[in-house]
């Protein structure tokens, strides 16, 4: 038999007063004793007292145990459920306990589906090429993957520590680029070889807190990959402009030798002219590449700033971003007036302000930093990963012919000096900044 509702059991509460109420009533207008009164009046008491605990004993257990589990929820334990509802249980709590264990139930798997993917993420991330670093807004790390150990505590960990000191043992480079909060690609020397490290910076909230997050991506396996690639594509490049060029010279050869044995010798010069031009053709077309694979050694002399920027401005046109060092420069000044030329002309290609290419020279302890700004569009993570390639260009058609030398050629000029070139996208206004770093005449 089914349990009566609460509505019931309320009402045949009620009714059950009311039916008390006609008796006491009755028994006042008969004229009772005062002991009379008081007994009726008290035995009245106690039965409503009954009944109304009798009705709401369930609702109160069924109160209680919902306390408890809310407040095993606010905890973040869902593993608690109530007692299945017994059959004198009012129908009304009894679906009200059912709902409750579904939503515990539901609940607890979605907290392990969490688990599971929380699980998942974690791995990945862990076992990442990529070091990932997740500092504080004051400076110290709340999460470090395997790499990221590896890179920067020799593979201890890392939580806690201060960013500040971990970069103190790192090389001076890398940690410049980290603390810099910009894209960019760097070089680092590293047991006598080069190593290439690409490097994303954001901010996000955490728990509301700001966080940056830091990417450190190893490149010169990638970059390797790529300049095979590279020259891959260049062979197939020089073989197509070699082969457009050599066989309208064999045609225009072969009629100059018919054009002779007829005796039409003043059409000979129109020929003769041809061939020249494609020759011409031909010889500056190879002429950009012997550039970059032949370049000499750098030969330093001491460099007056007045009359380099004389000449530079000679060939390009920049603003210069304050004044240039007291001291003067040493370096192949032929050498880095080009690689100059070639960044600038870079700069305005990028599609910015004209005006906005910008050139500034400064001394930073023993490094002398030669940097060409622009407000371009910038560069994308994949492009700036790969933008230091020999033959790599974003552009269909460009002044050098779509080669790609320009940045090659400028890191291979910094680099042939004992420096560096970098990378990074410009902050307020986008555009790029590249950076050449040479050492001084002290630390060359």
């Amino acid at each position: 038999m089914r349990a009566p509702g609460l509505q019931t059991r309320l009402s045949l509460a009620l009714l059950a007063a009311a039916l008390l109420g006609g008796l006491l009533q009755a028994a006042f207008s008969a004229r009772p004793s005062m002991w009379l009164v008081a007994g009726l009046l008290g035995g009245l008491a106690l039965l409503l007292f009954c009944l109304s605990s009798a009705v709401l004993a369930p609702l109160k257990r069924l109160l209680r145990a919902l306390e408890g589990s809310v407040l095993s929820y606010r905890d973040g334990d869902f593993s608690m459920s109530l007692a299945a509802p017994s059959s004198g249980q009012p129908p009304e709590l009894a679906e009200l306990l059912r709902l409750h264990n579904e939503l515990g139930l539901a609940l607890r798997e979605q907290r392990q589906l969490l688990a599971q993917r929380e699980l998942l993420l974690d791995t990945v991330v862990q076992n990442t090429p990529v070091a990932m670093l997740l500092c504080t807004q004051q400076g110290q790390v709340s999460y470090a993957n395997i790499a990221a150990r590896q890179l920067l505590a020799q593979g201890r960990s890392l939580a806690g520590a201060e960013l500040d000191e971990l970069l103190s043992h790192v090389p001076p480079a890398l940690a410049q680029a980290l603390r810099s909060q910009q894209d960019q690609l760097v070089s680092v020397q590293e047991m006598d070889q080069e190593e290439q490290f690409h490097i994303s910076q954001r901010m996000l909230l955490l728990q509301g807190q700001a966080h940056r997050l830091l990417l450190i991506k190893r490149m010169t396996r990638e970059l390797s990959r790529q300049e095979v690639a590279s020259w891959k594509r260049v062979i197939r490049v020089m073989s197509h402009e070699l082969n457009n060029s050599l066989a309208p010279i064999s045609s225009l050869a072969h009629s100059g030798a018919e054009l002779a044995r007829r005796g039409q010798i003043e059409r000979l010069e129109g020929v003769f002219k041809s061939i020249g031009g494609r020759a011409s053709h031909l010889h500056q077309f190879l002429s950009g590449y012997a550039s970059f694979a032949k370049l000499p050694l750098p030969q330093p002399t001491t460099v007056v700033w007045a009359d380099f920027l004389a000449g530079l401005s000679a060939h390009c046109q920049f603003k210069l971003e304050a004044s240039p060092p007291t001291e003067a420069g040493y370096f192949d000044a032929a050498q880095i007036e080009q690689a100059l030329i070639n960044l600038i002309k870079n700069a305005h290609e990028a599609g910015g302000p004209a005006d906005e290419v910008s050139l500034s020279l400064r001394q930073e302890q023993a490094t002398l930093v030669l940097t060409v700004a622009d407000r371009g569009p910038g560069m994308s993570e994949t492009v700036l990963a790969q933008a230091l390639l020999p033959f790599y260009s974003t552009k269909r058609k460009s002044q050098d012919g779509g080669t790609g030398l320009g940045l090659a050629l400028a890191r291979e000029i910094a680099e042939a000096h004992g420096g560096r070139i970098t990378l990074a996208k410009r902050s307020g206004g986008g555009g790029l900044s590249v950076s050449l770093m040479l050492p001084t005449r002290q630390s060359a």
